[in-house]
C-alpha cells in the first residue's frame, strides 16, 4: 500500500556529473580548487568578466593557464562554478547542480574539465 502522504523531501531533479582523475596522491591538499567568479551585471544578465581560482598548488598551475581561463569564462554561471577535490580514488572536477532540463556536457566543457584533468596529471 502506497502512503497517501508523499513526502517532500523525496528524490529530487537534480544532477551533477563528476569527473574522476585516478591518480595516487600523498599530499591531497594541493589538489583542492574551486573557482572565483568576478561578474557584472544581475540575474540573467550577469556576465563573467573574469575567473581566478583559490586553494592548493592545483589552483596556482590553473591560473597562470590563460587560455582555460578565457574559455570558462564563456560558461554560464553554473558551469564556470568548478570545483576540484580530493577522493578515495582520484581526484574529482565537478560544478554546480543542475535540473534535468539544464544538465548536458558541451564540448567546451569536456574541453575544460580535460585541460584540468591534464594539469592535475603534471602535478
Amino acid at each position: 500500500m502506497q502512503d497517501p502522504l508523499v513526502s517532500s523531501w523525496g528524490a529530487q531533479d537534480r544532477f551533477q556529473a563528476h569527473f574522476i582523475v585516478k591518480i595516487e596522491t600523498s599530499n591531497q591538499n594541493k589538489y583542492v580548487a574551486k573557482t572565483i567568479l568576478k561578474t557584472s551585471g544581475h540575474f540573467n544578465g550577469k556576465k563573467i568578466e573574469s575567473i581566478s581560482w583559490n586553494g592548493g598548488l592545483l589552483a596556482e598551475v590553473l591560473n597562470q593557464d590563460s587560455a582555460l581561463n578565457e574559455l570558462i569564462a564563456k560558461q554560464s554561471i553554473k558551469d564556470a562554478s568548478i570545483f576540484v577535490d580530493p577522493s578515495n580514488n582520484g581526484i574529482r572536477i565537478y560544478s554546480k547542480w543542475k535540473n534535468s532540463h539544464e544538465f548536458k556536457i558541451t564540448k567546451d566543457l569536456f574541453a575544460i574539465y580535460d585541460q584540468i584533468a591534464a594539469h592535475i596529471k603534471k602535478i
